[in-house]
């Protein structure tokens, strides 16, 4: 498992690779994730309200990867065996692309297959960042049950809020369900509250 930035979501064809807008690679989001992260992760006292004020050092990959694995230690071999299964994927997809894709005839389907080929390593990393990602807001959805925090409030920005909607996300589905809604304060900030 190695973090680093690798670039937007690729659309491939037999005719080439191009990437899709608006399709982010997920590690953009891993910093402000890790800060909110660190904003929420003390102990608590109920009835306080607590501010924290963002830190102008950031952490590099490998203390990213560190900060995540020190959270719950069994998450590298979690991490390794998705990325294992990615990998299994990404093999497979080239070996049943003629089952896939029946209408292409043999020069498109080895174009297709190469454009895969080429994609390979990219793909893999996208899945690495997305992977850690997600697991980071796993351990904030975990916190904010464990502690029954209700509100989050940050600045308002492209990134903090698809972070806190990928939270909100997390708390809503089955396993974890809470009730969550994110606004937009007045004061240019946005908030994610949870009833529990």
């Amino acid at each position: 498992m190695q973090l680093k930035y690798i670039g937007p979501k690729p659309i491939i064809s037999e005719h080439g690779v191009s990437f899709k807008d608006g399709k982010e690679d997920k590690y953009v989001y891993i910093q402000t994730a890790i800060e909110i992260l660190n904003a929420i992760n003390h102990e608590y006292v109920q009835g306080v309200i607590y501010k924290y004020d963002a830190q102008i050092t950031k952490p590099s990959d490998e203390e990213i990867e560190n900060i995540i694995i020190g959270y719950k230690p069994e998450l590298r071999k979690t991490i390794e065996k998705e990325i294992t299964s990615y990998k299994q994927y990404l093999k497979e997809e080239i070996e049943n692309s003629p089952i896939s894709h029946p209408l292409l005839n043999k020069d498109e389907l080895m174009a297709l297959q190469n454009n895969l080929k080429i994609m390979h390593e990219y793909r893999i990393q996208r899945s690495i960042n997305k992977i850690c990602y997600m697991h980071i807001i796993e351990i904030i959805a975990d916190i904010i049950k464990e502690h029954k925090i209700k509100d989050i409030s940050s600045p308002f920005n492209e990134k903090f809020w698809h972070v806190m909607q990928t939270i909100q996300g997390q708390l809503s589905n089955k396993r974890n369900y809470v009730d969550t809604q994110i606004k937009e304060n007045k004061n240019g900030t946005i908030e994610l509250s949870m009833k529990f």
